[in-house]
Protein backbone atom coordinates (compact mmCIF):
# COMPACT_ATOMS: atom_id res chain seq x y z
CA UNK A 1 0.00 0.00 0.00
CA UNK A 2 1.00 3.40 -0.88
CA UNK A 3 2.12 5.17 2.21
CA UNK A 4 1.85 9.14 1.50
CA UNK A 5 2.50 11.39 4.38
CA UNK A 6 1.66 14.73 3.11
CA UNK A 7 -0.79 17.63 2.66
CA UNK A 8 -3.17 17.63 -0.17
CA UNK A 9 -0.88 20.02 -2.09
CA UNK A 10 1.62 17.28 -2.26
CA UNK A 11 2.60 16.28 -6.21
CA UNK A 12 0.49 12.86 -5.60
CA UNK A 13 1.14 11.13 -9.43
CA UNK A 14 3.51 13.22 -10.51
CA UNK A 15 7.55 13.74 -10.16
CA UNK A 16 10.45 15.84 -10.90
CA UNK A 17 12.96 14.45 -9.65
CA UNK A 18 13.17 11.03 -7.49
CA UNK A 19 15.35 9.94 -4.64
CA UNK A 20 16.06 6.67 -4.10
CA UNK A 21 16.45 5.89 -0.28
CA UNK A 22 15.24 7.49 2.97
CA UNK A 23 19.15 7.69 4.87
CA UNK A 24 20.68 10.94 5.47
CA UNK A 25 21.68 11.70 1.85
CA UNK A 26 18.41 11.87 0.67
CA UNK A 27 16.59 13.21 2.71
CA UNK A 28 19.20 16.31 2.83
CA UNK A 29 18.98 16.42 -0.56
CA UNK A 30 15.36 16.94 -0.34
CA UNK A 31 15.46 19.27 2.07
CA UNK A 32 18.14 21.64 0.08
CA UNK A 33 15.95 21.16 -3.28
CA UNK A 34 12.78 22.71 -1.48
CA UNK A 35 10.59 23.76 -2.76
CA UNK A 36 11.07 21.87 -6.20
CA UNK A 37 8.83 19.05 -6.06
CA UNK A 38 10.85 15.52 -4.64
CA UNK A 39 9.74 11.92 -4.49
CA UNK A 40 11.84 9.99 -2.13
CA UNK A 41 11.20 5.93 -2.40
CA UNK A 42 11.83 3.97 0.77
CA UNK A 43 12.09 0.34 0.67
CA UNK A 44 11.39 0.56 4.66
CA UNK A 45 9.27 2.88 7.07
CA UNK A 46 11.21 6.20 6.48
CA UNK A 47 14.19 6.18 9.34
CA UNK A 48 14.40 2.59 10.10
CA UNK A 49 16.10 1.17 6.92
CA UNK A 50 18.70 3.67 6.92
CA UNK A 51 22.34 2.59 8.48
CA UNK A 52 22.60 6.77 8.68
CA UNK A 53 20.25 6.21 11.50
CA UNK A 54 22.43 3.45 13.68
CA UNK A 55 25.60 5.76 13.71
CA UNK A 56 26.75 6.17 16.78
CA UNK A 57 30.19 7.97 16.84
CA UNK A 58 28.41 11.58 15.14
CA UNK A 59 30.30 13.79 12.59
CA UNK A 60 33.75 15.05 11.85
CA UNK A 61 34.52 18.65 11.46
CA UNK A 62 37.47 20.94 11.98
CA UNK A 63 35.49 23.39 14.26
CA UNK A 64 37.41 23.74 17.31
CA UNK A 65 39.65 26.47 17.87
CA UNK A 66 42.73 23.95 17.95
CA UNK A 67 41.36 22.58 14.55
CA UNK A 68 41.98 23.67 10.95
CA UNK A 69 40.78 22.41 8.11
CA UNK A 70 44.52 21.40 7.26
CA UNK A 71 44.56 19.03 9.77
CA UNK A 72 41.33 17.68 9.08
CA UNK A 73 42.79 16.76 5.16
CA UNK A 74 45.87 15.20 6.49
CA UNK A 75 43.84 13.27 8.53
CA UNK A 76 41.69 11.74 6.02
CA UNK A 77 44.10 11.50 3.39
CA UNK A 78 46.11 9.28 5.58
CA UNK A 79 43.95 6.69 6.92
CA UNK A 80 42.68 6.47 3.59
CA UNK A 81 46.21 5.25 2.28
CA UNK A 82 47.47 6.81 -0.01
CA UNK A 83 44.58 7.03 -2.63
CA UNK A 84 42.24 9.71 -1.44
CA UNK A 85 41.21 12.02 -3.83
CA UNK A 86 42.27 15.41 -2.00
CA UNK A 87 40.70 17.92 -4.35
CA UNK A 88 37.67 16.47 -3.45
CA UNK A 89 38.41 15.97 0.37
CA UNK A 90 39.42 19.64 0.79
CA UNK A 91 35.89 20.65 -0.13
CA UNK A 92 34.14 18.20 1.52
CA UNK A 93 36.23 19.57 5.01
CA UNK A 94 35.37 23.05 3.97
CA UNK A 95 32.22 22.85 4.05
CA UNK A 96 31.45 20.39 6.83
CA UNK A 97 30.80 23.46 9.42
CA UNK A 98 28.11 25.02 7.34
CA UNK A 99 26.35 21.74 6.77
CA UNK A 100 26.82 21.18 10.63
CA UNK A 101 24.78 25.10 11.01
CA UNK A 102 22.04 23.71 8.61
CA UNK A 103 21.46 20.45 10.84
CA UNK A 104 20.95 22.74 14.03
CA UNK A 105 18.76 24.54 12.05
CA UNK A 106 16.88 21.23 11.66
CA UNK A 107 16.67 20.76 14.74
CA UNK A 108 19.80 18.16 15.48
CA UNK A 109 20.33 18.68 19.57
CA UNK A 110 23.90 18.15 19.43
CA UNK A 111 25.68 17.91 22.55
CA UNK A 112 27.01 21.43 24.51
CA UNK A 113 29.16 22.36 27.04
CA UNK A 114 27.92 24.32 29.68
CA UNK A 115 28.49 27.49 27.92
CA UNK A 116 26.57 26.69 24.71
CA UNK A 117 29.64 25.87 22.65
CA UNK A 118 29.34 22.53 20.15
CA UNK A 119 31.29 19.41 22.67
CA UNK A 120 33.71 18.02 20.46
CA UNK A 121 35.26 14.44 20.71
CA UNK A 122 38.15 12.60 19.49
CA UNK A 123 37.76 8.89 17.61
CA UNK A 124 40.68 6.90 16.15
CA UNK A 125 43.27 8.35 13.90
CA UNK A 126 41.91 12.06 14.55
CA UNK A 127 44.35 14.49 15.55
CA UNK A 128 42.40 16.76 16.87
CA UNK A 129 39.17 16.84 18.84
CA UNK A 130 36.35 17.30 15.91
CA UNK A 131 33.69 14.67 16.35
CA UNK A 132 30.24 16.28 16.86
CA UNK A 133 27.67 13.85 18.79
CA UNK A 134 24.60 13.22 20.48
CA UNK A 135 24.20 12.16 23.92
CA UNK A 136 27.51 9.89 23.40
CA UNK A 137 26.37 7.36 20.81
CA UNK A 138 23.07 8.26 19.35
CA UNK A 139 24.44 10.96 16.85
CA UNK A 140 22.65 9.08 13.59
CA UNK A 141 19.15 8.50 15.73
CA UNK A 142 18.83 12.15 16.34
CA UNK A 143 20.07 13.17 13.42
CA UNK A 144 17.15 11.09 11.32
CA UNK A 145 14.51 11.87 13.55
CA UNK A 146 15.03 15.91 13.10
CA UNK A 147 15.43 15.32 9.51
CA UNK A 148 12.27 13.01 8.86
CA UNK A 149 10.18 16.28 11.43
CA UNK A 150 11.98 19.03 8.90
CA UNK A 151 10.75 16.68 5.86
CA UNK A 152 7.72 16.20 7.06
CA UNK A 153 6.78 19.65 7.75
CA UNK A 154 8.16 20.23 3.77
CA UNK A 155 5.30 20.42 1.39
CA UNK A 156 7.20 20.05 -1.41
CA UNK A 157 8.83 16.64 -0.42
CA UNK A 158 6.63 13.46 -0.76
CA UNK A 159 7.78 10.28 1.03
CA UNK A 160 6.85 6.84 -0.66
CA UNK A 161 7.56 4.34 2.01
CA UNK A 162 7.64 0.36 1.41
CA UNK A 163 8.85 0.38 -2.36
CA UNK A 164 11.97 -1.30 -2.88
CA UNK A 165 13.82 0.07 -6.30
CA UNK A 166 14.26 -2.47 -8.76
CA UNK A 167 15.36 -0.87 -12.03
CA UNK A 168 17.41 2.48 -13.26
CA UNK A 169 15.45 3.16 -16.84
CA UNK A 170 17.85 4.35 -19.38
CA UNK A 171 17.11 5.80 -22.28
CA UNK A 172 20.16 6.47 -24.64
CA UNK A 173 22.33 8.71 -22.93
CA UNK A 174 20.16 9.64 -19.62
CA UNK A 175 18.78 8.04 -16.78
CA UNK A 176 14.95 9.11 -17.14
CA UNK A 177 13.27 7.12 -14.04
CA UNK A 178 12.98 4.17 -11.51
CA UNK A 179 11.43 1.02 -11.56
CA UNK A 180 10.00 0.08 -8.33
CA UNK A 181 7.90 -2.69 -6.75
CA UNK A 182 5.72 -1.74 -3.92
CA UNK A 183 4.37 -3.72 -0.33
CA UNK A 184 7.98 -3.58 0.74
CA UNK A 185 9.14 -5.88 -2.35
CA UNK A 186 6.50 -8.11 -2.13
CA UNK A 187 3.62 -7.00 -4.63
CA UNK A 188 3.41 -8.95 -7.55
CA UNK A 189 3.47 -5.55 -9.78
CA UNK A 190 5.73 -3.14 -10.39
CA UNK A 191 5.66 0.59 -10.74
CA UNK A 192 7.34 3.15 -13.08
CA UNK A 193 8.41 6.32 -11.99
CA UNK A 194 9.57 8.65 -14.81
CA UNK A 195 11.97 11.71 -13.42
CA UNK A 196 14.08 14.38 -15.04
CA UNK A 197 16.71 13.54 -12.58
CA UNK A 198 16.85 10.57 -9.98
CA UNK A 199 19.17 10.87 -6.95
CA UNK A 200 20.40 7.82 -6.18
CA UNK A 201 20.91 7.38 -2.23
CA UNK A 202 20.49 3.85 -1.31
CA UNK A 203 23.31 3.11 1.10
CA UNK A 204 25.61 0.66 1.49
CA UNK A 205 26.37 -3.25 1.06
CA UNK A 206 26.89 -4.42 4.78
CA UNK A 207 24.14 -7.47 4.39
CA UNK A 208 26.40 -8.78 1.63
CA UNK A 209 28.52 -10.21 4.49
CA UNK A 210 27.30 -12.82 7.30
CA UNK A 211 28.35 -10.60 10.05
CA UNK A 212 27.26 -6.44 9.54
CA UNK A 213 26.16 -3.60 11.29
CA UNK A 214 24.03 -2.73 8.92
CA UNK A 215 20.70 -2.91 8.34
CA UNK A 216 19.33 -5.68 5.81
CA UNK A 217 17.93 -2.84 3.36
CA UNK A 218 22.25 -2.24 2.84
CA UNK A 219 22.27 -4.99 0.50
CA UNK A 220 24.02 -3.47 -2.25
CA UNK A 221 21.45 -2.90 -4.44
CA UNK A 222 22.25 0.36 -5.75
CA UNK A 223 25.56 -0.37 -6.71
CA UNK A 224 24.44 -3.11 -8.63
CA UNK A 225 21.59 -1.27 -10.07
CA UNK A 226 23.71 1.80 -11.25
CA UNK A 227 26.36 -0.67 -13.13
CA UNK A 228 24.01 -2.94 -14.54
CA UNK A 229 22.82 1.05 -16.43
CA UNK A 230 26.16 1.09 -17.49
CA UNK A 231 27.99 3.66 -14.74
CA UNK A 232 31.33 3.57 -13.19
CA UNK A 233 32.24 1.99 -10.06
CA UNK A 234 35.06 3.12 -8.61
CA UNK A 235 37.17 1.20 -5.86
CA UNK A 236 34.72 -1.37 -4.81
CA UNK A 237 37.52 -4.05 -3.00
CA UNK A 238 37.75 -1.64 -0.26
CA UNK A 239 35.11 -2.57 2.66
CA UNK A 240 35.95 -1.08 6.03
CA UNK A 241 35.05 -3.64 8.89
CA UNK A 242 34.32 -2.27 12.21
CA UNK A 243 36.71 -3.82 14.67
CA UNK A 244 33.91 -3.67 17.51
CA UNK A 245 30.58 -5.23 16.45
CA UNK A 246 29.43 -6.99 19.49
CA UNK A 247 29.54 -10.59 19.34
CA UNK A 248 26.68 -11.97 20.96
CA UNK A 249 25.15 -13.54 17.48
CA UNK A 250 22.36 -10.93 16.39
CA UNK A 251 22.11 -9.93 12.93
CA UNK A 252 22.71 -7.17 12.38
CA UNK A 253 25.58 -6.83 15.03
CA UNK A 254 25.33 -4.19 17.36
CA UNK A 255 28.21 -1.61 17.16
CA UNK A 256 30.56 -1.08 20.03
CA UNK A 257 31.13 2.83 19.00
CA UNK A 258 34.76 4.33 18.16
CA UNK A 259 34.17 6.44 20.85
CA UNK A 260 34.58 3.89 23.63
CA UNK A 261 38.12 3.48 22.52
CA UNK A 262 38.56 7.43 22.47
CA UNK A 263 37.89 7.26 25.64
CA UNK A 264 40.00 5.04 27.18
CA UNK A 265 38.59 1.97 26.73
CA UNK A 266 41.11 -1.11 25.56
CA UNK A 267 40.99 -4.07 24.00
CA UNK A 268 42.20 -7.75 25.61
CA UNK A 269 42.03 -11.60 24.71
CA UNK A 270 40.67 -13.93 26.97
CA UNK A 271 44.05 -13.91 29.01
CA UNK A 272 43.77 -9.97 29.25
CA UNK A 273 46.73 -9.25 27.28
CA UNK A 274 46.25 -5.96 25.85
CA UNK A 275 47.37 -7.45 21.99
CA UNK A 276 47.02 -3.92 19.95
CA UNK A 277 49.77 -2.82 21.69
CA UNK A 278 51.51 -5.61 20.25
CA UNK A 279 50.71 -4.74 16.59
CA UNK A 280 50.58 -0.92 16.42
CA UNK A 281 52.12 1.79 18.43
CA UNK A 282 48.51 3.82 18.58
CA UNK A 283 47.04 0.84 20.17
CA UNK A 284 43.24 1.04 20.11
CA UNK A 285 42.96 3.99 18.23
CA UNK A 286 45.24 2.67 15.01
CA UNK A 287 43.30 2.81 12.07
CA UNK A 288 40.28 0.42 11.37
CA UNK A 289 41.59 -1.91 9.33
CA UNK A 290 44.59 -2.72 11.63
CA UNK A 291 42.55 -2.87 14.47
CA UNK A 292 39.69 -5.35 12.71
CA UNK A 293 42.78 -7.41 11.66
CA UNK A 294 44.04 -7.46 15.03
CA UNK A 295 40.93 -8.44 16.49
CA UNK A 296 40.27 -11.18 13.88
CA UNK A 297 43.41 -12.75 14.38
CA UNK A 298 42.79 -13.20 18.35
CA UNK A 299 38.90 -14.61 17.14
CA UNK A 300 40.30 -16.98 14.54
CA UNK A 301 43.43 -17.89 16.78
CA UNK A 302 40.28 -18.88 19.79
CA UNK A 303 41.51 -16.23 22.02
CA UNK A 304 38.36 -14.19 21.94
CA UNK A 305 38.49 -10.34 21.68
CA UNK A 306 36.52 -8.36 24.68
CA UNK A 307 36.40 -4.47 24.30
CA UNK A 308 37.27 -3.65 28.21
CA UNK A 309 35.60 -0.39 29.38
CA UNK A 310 35.33 -1.24 32.78
CA UNK A 311 38.16 1.25 33.94
CA UNK A 312 37.75 4.11 31.31
CA UNK A 313 33.87 4.83 31.75
CA UNK A 314 32.95 2.22 34.53
CA UNK A 315 29.53 3.77 35.95
CA UNK A 316 29.25 6.27 34.01
CA UNK A 317 28.31 4.05 31.13
CA UNK A 318 24.43 3.94 31.21
CA UNK A 319 24.55 7.78 30.39
CA UNK A 320 27.55 8.00 27.85
CA UNK A 321 26.69 5.49 25.88
CA UNK A 322 23.28 4.39 26.39
CA UNK A 323 22.86 2.58 22.66
CA UNK A 324 25.51 0.09 23.57
CA UNK A 325 24.80 -0.42 27.14
CA UNK A 326 21.35 -1.14 26.09
CA UNK A 327 22.75 -3.96 23.58
CA UNK A 328 24.72 -5.17 26.32
CA UNK A 329 22.28 -5.73 28.85
CA UNK A 330 19.98 -7.86 26.17
CA UNK A 331 22.70 -10.34 26.37
CA UNK A 332 22.99 -10.56 29.88
CA UNK A 333 26.59 -7.98 29.76
CA UNK A 334 26.84 -5.18 32.27
CA UNK A 335 29.90 -3.17 30.59
CA UNK A 336 30.25 -1.21 33.87
CA UNK A 337 31.75 -4.50 35.48
CA UNK A 338 32.19 -6.75 32.47
CA UNK A 339 34.46 -6.91 29.15
CA UNK A 340 32.57 -6.68 26.09
CA UNK A 341 33.13 -9.90 23.34
CA UNK A 342 33.48 -7.87 20.13
CA UNK A 343 34.20 -9.52 16.45
CA UNK A 344 34.91 -7.63 13.02
CA UNK A 345 31.71 -6.74 11.00
CA UNK A 346 31.43 -4.87 7.80
CA UNK A 347 30.45 -1.95 8.39
CA UNK A 348 31.37 1.07 5.44
CA UNK A 349 32.13 0.74 1.93
CA UNK A 350 34.72 3.04 0.40
CA UNK A 351 33.97 2.48 -3.17
CA UNK A 352 30.56 2.45 -4.56
CA UNK A 353 29.51 4.55 -7.89
CA UNK A 354 31.33 7.13 -9.40
CA UNK A 355 30.45 10.75 -8.53
CA UNK A 356 32.26 14.43 -9.29
CA UNK A 357 32.35 17.44 -6.82
CA UNK A 358 28.71 17.88 -7.36
CA UNK A 359 27.65 14.12 -7.25
CA UNK A 360 27.35 14.24 -10.90
CA UNK A 361 27.48 9.97 -11.77
CA UNK A 362 29.07 8.52 -15.45
CA UNK A 363 25.49 8.57 -16.63
CA UNK A 364 23.39 11.50 -17.34
CA UNK A 365 20.37 12.51 -15.60
CA UNK A 366 21.70 10.40 -12.26
CA UNK A 367 23.38 11.65 -9.48
CA UNK A 368 24.30 9.92 -6.26
CA UNK A 369 25.16 10.36 -2.89
CA UNK A 370 25.93 8.61 0.80
CA UNK A 371 27.41 5.40 1.12
CA UNK A 372 26.19 3.91 -2.22
CA UNK A 373 29.26 6.44 -3.56
CA UNK A 374 32.59 6.54 -3.95
CA UNK A 375 33.51 10.22 -4.14
CA UNK A 376 37.26 9.67 -3.53
CA UNK A 377 37.53 10.89 -0.43
CA UNK A 378 37.78 7.74 1.81
CA UNK A 379 40.05 6.41 -0.26
CA UNK A 380 41.08 3.13 0.74
CA UNK A 381 39.72 3.19 4.73
CA UNK A 382 37.29 5.58 5.89
CA UNK A 383 38.55 7.96 8.46
CA UNK A 384 35.90 7.57 11.38
CA UNK A 385 32.83 10.07 11.05
CA UNK A 386 33.69 11.28 7.81
CA UNK A 387 30.85 9.33 5.63
CA UNK A 388 27.86 11.29 7.55
CA UNK A 389 30.03 14.81 6.80
CA UNK A 390 30.10 12.84 3.62
CA UNK A 391 26.55 12.52 2.67
CA UNK A 392 25.74 15.97 3.71
CA UNK A 393 28.16 17.73 2.00
CA UNK A 394 27.74 16.03 -1.22
CA UNK A 395 23.87 16.14 -0.64
CA UNK A 396 23.64 19.74 -0.62
CA UNK A 397 26.04 19.85 -3.69
CA UNK A 398 23.23 17.53 -5.78
CA UNK A 399 20.81 20.03 -4.67
CA UNK A 400 22.63 23.19 -5.97
CA UNK A 401 23.62 21.10 -9.65
CA UNK A 402 20.04 19.81 -10.11
CA UNK A 403 19.16 23.73 -9.78
CA UNK A 404 21.66 24.74 -11.96
CA UNK A 405 20.96 21.94 -14.38
CA UNK A 406 17.52 21.69 -14.38
CA UNK A 407 15.99 25.46 -13.44
CA UNK A 408 12.57 24.56 -13.96
CA UNK A 409 10.44 21.66 -13.13
CA UNK A 410 8.84 19.66 -15.58
CA UNK A 411 6.24 17.24 -13.97
CA UNK A 412 5.87 13.67 -15.49
CA UNK A 413 2.53 10.63 -14.90
CA UNK A 414 3.93 7.49 -13.55
CA UNK A 415 2.26 4.53 -13.76
CA UNK A 416 2.14 0.94 -14.05
CA UNK A 417 3.76 -0.05 -17.29
CA UNK A 418 6.75 -1.17 -15.47
CA UNK A 419 7.81 -4.51 -17.73
CA UNK A 420 9.20 -7.11 -15.75
CA UNK A 421 6.69 -8.51 -13.27
CA UNK A 422 8.53 -11.29 -11.94
CA UNK A 423 7.85 -13.33 -8.41
CA UNK A 424 8.66 -10.98 -5.19
CA UNK A 425 10.86 -12.90 -3.45
CA UNK A 426 12.03 -11.89 0.65
CA UNK A 427 16.01 -11.34 -0.20
CA UNK A 428 16.94 -11.55 3.17
CA UNK A 429 15.81 -14.70 3.43
CA UNK A 430 16.65 -17.10 0.44
CA UNK A 431 18.69 -19.54 0.39
CA UNK A 432 20.59 -18.51 -2.49
CA UNK A 433 21.50 -14.73 -0.35
CA UNK A 434 22.32 -16.61 2.60
CA UNK A 435 25.35 -18.63 0.80
CA UNK A 436 26.41 -15.41 -0.66
CA UNK A 437 26.53 -13.73 2.63
CA UNK A 438 28.64 -16.66 3.87
CA UNK A 439 30.51 -16.94 0.35
CA UNK A 440 31.59 -12.68 0.88
CA UNK A 441 32.35 -13.32 4.76
CA UNK A 442 34.50 -16.29 4.05
CA UNK A 443 36.14 -15.74 1.03
CA UNK A 444 36.52 -11.94 0.51
CA UNK A 445 36.41 -10.70 3.98
CA UNK A 446 39.03 -9.13 6.60
CA UNK A 447 41.61 -11.47 4.81
CA UNK A 448 41.94 -12.43 1.24
CA UNK A 449 43.58 -14.53 -0.48
CA UNK A 450 44.01 -14.94 -4.29
CA UNK A 451 42.76 -18.61 -4.05
CA UNK A 452 39.47 -17.53 -2.17
CA UNK A 453 38.94 -14.66 -4.42
CA UNK A 454 38.85 -17.06 -7.29
CA UNK A 455 36.84 -19.34 -5.59
CA UNK A 456 34.30 -16.30 -4.63
CA UNK A 457 33.83 -15.44 -8.53
CA UNK A 458 33.33 -19.09 -9.39
CA UNK A 459 30.50 -19.24 -6.91
CA UNK A 460 28.85 -15.98 -7.49
CA UNK A 461 28.88 -17.23 -11.37
CA UNK A 462 27.48 -20.28 -10.30
CA UNK A 463 24.68 -18.35 -8.81
CA UNK A 464 23.94 -15.90 -11.49
CA UNK A 465 23.46 -18.63 -13.67
CA UNK A 466 20.68 -20.16 -11.08
CA UNK A 467 19.24 -16.85 -10.58
CA UNK A 468 15.92 -14.98 -12.24
CA UNK A 469 15.27 -12.42 -9.75
CA UNK A 470 15.67 -9.00 -10.58
CA UNK A 471 16.55 -7.99 -7.34
CA UNK A 472 19.22 -10.63 -6.66
CA UNK A 473 20.25 -9.52 -10.19
CA UNK A 474 21.67 -6.42 -8.33
CA UNK A 475 22.60 -7.79 -5.20
CA UNK A 476 25.06 -10.28 -6.62
CA UNK A 477 26.27 -7.53 -9.43
CA UNK A 478 27.88 -5.88 -6.71
CA UNK A 479 29.41 -8.96 -4.84
CA UNK A 480 30.99 -10.26 -8.34
CA UNK A 481 32.32 -6.41 -8.80
CA UNK A 482 34.13 -6.14 -5.11
CA UNK A 483 35.36 -9.58 -5.64
CA UNK A 484 37.14 -9.03 -9.20
CA UNK A 485 38.62 -5.78 -7.90
CA UNK A 486 39.91 -7.72 -4.88
CA UNK A 487 41.38 -10.35 -6.77
CA UNK A 488 42.92 -7.35 -9.51
CA UNK A 489 44.35 -5.49 -6.85
CA UNK A 490 47.66 -7.53 -5.65
CA UNK A 491 48.51 -5.74 -2.84
CA UNK A 492 47.18 -4.71 0.83
CA UNK A 493 46.00 -1.41 1.17
CA UNK A 494 43.41 0.24 3.48
CA UNK A 495 40.29 -2.26 3.84
CA UNK A 496 41.51 -4.70 1.37
CA UNK A 497 43.96 -6.85 2.71
CA UNK A 498 45.28 -9.50 0.63
CA UNK A 499 47.63 -12.51 2.91
CA UNK A 500 49.50 -13.20 -0.06
CA UNK A 501 50.08 -9.86 -1.41
CA UNK A 502 50.48 -8.63 2.29
CA UNK A 503 52.78 -5.15 1.43
CA UNK A 504 51.70 -1.57 -0.50
CA UNK A 505 52.97 -1.38 -3.88
CA UNK A 506 53.73 1.84 -5.28
CA UNK A 507 51.57 0.89 -8.96
CA UNK A 508 48.84 0.45 -7.04
CA UNK A 509 48.65 4.13 -5.17
CA UNK A 510 45.38 4.74 -7.79
CA UNK A 511 41.96 4.29 -7.39
CA UNK A 512 40.33 1.64 -9.32
CA UNK A 513 37.54 2.14 -11.91
CA UNK A 514 35.22 -0.78 -13.09
CA UNK A 515 32.28 -1.03 -15.26
CA UNK A 516 30.10 -4.08 -15.02
CA UNK A 517 31.33 -5.17 -19.26
CA UNK A 518 34.99 -5.08 -17.45
CA UNK A 519 34.10 -7.16 -14.40
CA UNK A 520 32.35 -9.87 -16.37
CA UNK A 521 35.23 -10.17 -18.70
CA UNK A 522 37.64 -10.63 -15.40
CA UNK A 523 34.99 -12.92 -14.07
CA UNK A 524 34.86 -15.16 -17.35
CA UNK A 525 38.69 -15.11 -17.13
CA UNK A 526 38.46 -16.70 -14.38
CA UNK A 527 36.09 -18.93 -15.20
CA UNK A 528 38.26 -20.60 -17.61
CA UNK A 529 41.30 -20.95 -16.07
CA UNK A 530 41.54 -24.82 -13.28
CA UNK A 531 40.59 -24.44 -10.08
CA UNK A 532 43.90 -24.62 -8.07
Amino acid sequence: MLKDHFRPQSFNGIDDIVIVGGGLAGLFCALKLAPRPVTILAAAPIGHGASSAWAQGGIAAAMSPGDTFEKHVADTVTAGAGIVDEKMTRMMVAEGPARIHDLLEYGVPFDRDLEGKLLLSREAAHSERRIVRVRGDMAGKAIMEALIAAVRRTPSIRIIEGYVVEELVREGRFISGVVARPDAGQSKTRVSFPARAVVLCSGGIGHLYAVTTNPWEACGQGVGMAARAGAIIADPEFVQFHPTAINIGKDPAPLATEALRGDGAVLVNSAGHRFMLDIHPDGELAPRDIVSRGVFAEVQAGRGAFLDCTKAVGKHFPEMFPTVYASCLAASIDPVTQPIPVVPAVHYHMGGVLTDGQGRTSIDGLWAAGEVTSTGVHGANRLASNSLLEAVVFAARIAESIKGTLPAPKLTEWGDDAGENDDPVTVEDSPPFKVLRSLMSECVGVVRTRESLTRAIREIAALERANNRLRFANIITTAKLIAVAALQRTESRGGHFRADCPSERPEWQRRTYLTLAQAERLAAEVAETEPA
